[in-house]
């Protein structure tokens, strides 16, 4: 039997478990915050993909140590939180609610000489973000079937936006898990500035504070109940939204105060091309919003990932 490329993940098959996962990540996310060097964007406290599962980057300085990593094991079902000492802490993913989760994530990090407070130990922008971590016993499902393969479809969608960010040679973000909203994604910069009023809240000023397009991928959530990769350009150039998009089925929403194109997952798992056709919708939105902003789309394409138009003969090949 042939594997799928992309396999099905709808919503509501792990819904519980996504909800629990969701707070975990967030609790470890915020840990990365708290002890991350601050990179631009916020790069310094998002998750990479591995072989296995999630990773922060490497935290902590060369003056407050120990150096560390958080890692999401979804095969052994675990987070691994990892020293330069050589010692260890495994913290299981099942059979644990949030609070449960918290507490023993806190006493991991304490036994490995991490000392960490987080400065809001509550839910970013969920229902519940009033309530304290180490108090939410609701959220307690984790089926380690269905979390396998979440981040089987997670790891798929990942190669597809790497492949994707290889066409690219200025300012582009690594392919990130980005806790707070929980999808993944990869951003392209331009050297735009973007000038914002004082209003705005200090993380979004940092996010946005260069002109960005965006492409990712989630898996849904209650405002758009399915899995679907999306992109969007920020700040939104005028006529965006009437932009043709590949393939057909995609299409431009209303998002925020601009509009997000969205091309349903289920649409690109059915496809004959899967692989072509998210990467076809990936560059078409990217192609709108460059042109109507006014990108040099041609000087910053890279092909297959090669900067140096000698090297881009087929004649000649890279290292050996």
């Amino acid at each position: 039997m042939v594997e799928e490329i992309l396999p099905a993940i709808p919503l509501d098959s792990w819904r519980p478990t996504k909800e629990t996962l969701h707070r975990y990540a967030q609790i470890i996310g915020k840990v990365a915050l708290a002890k991350g060097i601050r990179r631009n964007h916020w790069w310094h406290m998002t998750y990479r993909l591995t072989a296995r599962g999630w990773t922060t980057v490497a935290l902590g300085t060369a003056t407050e140590g120990p150096v560390f990593t958080c890692e999401f094991d979804f095969f052994d079902h675990v987070l691994r939180i990892s020293n330069d000492r050589g010692t260890r802490e495994e913290i299981p993913l099942g059979g644990q609610s949030v609070a449960s989760f918290y507490i023993e994530a806190m006493n991991g990090l304490r036994n490995l000489g991490v000392d960490v407070e987080l400065a809001h130990p509550t839910p970013f922008d969920l229902p519940d973000h009033g309530r304290p971590f180490d108090e939410d016993e609701e959220h307690h499902h984790y089926d380690p079937v269905a979390a396998q393969r979440a981040f089987k479809v997670q790891s798929q969608v990942g190669r597809i936006l790497e492949q994707f960010s290889a066409t690219y040679s200025g300012k582009i973000s690594p392919v990130q898990v980005f806790w707070h909203t929980f999808d993944l994604a990869v951003q392209r910069f331009s050297d735009r500035k973007i000038d914002m009023p004082d209003s705005v809240d200090p993380v979004t000023r940092e996010a946005y504070s260069r002109e960005v397009i965006s492409a990712g991928f989630w898996f849904g959530d209650d405002k758009v109940p399915a899995p679907t990769f999306y992109s969007y350009t920020a700040p939104e150039p005028t006529g965006l939204a009437e932009q043709p998009l590949r393939p057909t089925t995609a299409l431009w929403v209303p998002s925020g105060s601009g509009h997000s194109a969205y091309l349903p997952y289920d649409d690109v798992r059915a496809a004959a091309d899967p692989v072509g056709t998210a990467l076809g919708f990936f560059q078409s939105a990217y192609e709108s919003g460059s042109r109507l902003a006014g990108w040099d789309a041609v000087g910053l394409a890279c092909h297959n990932g090669i900067t140096d138009p000698v090297l881009t003969s087929p004649r000649l090949g890279g290292p050996e």
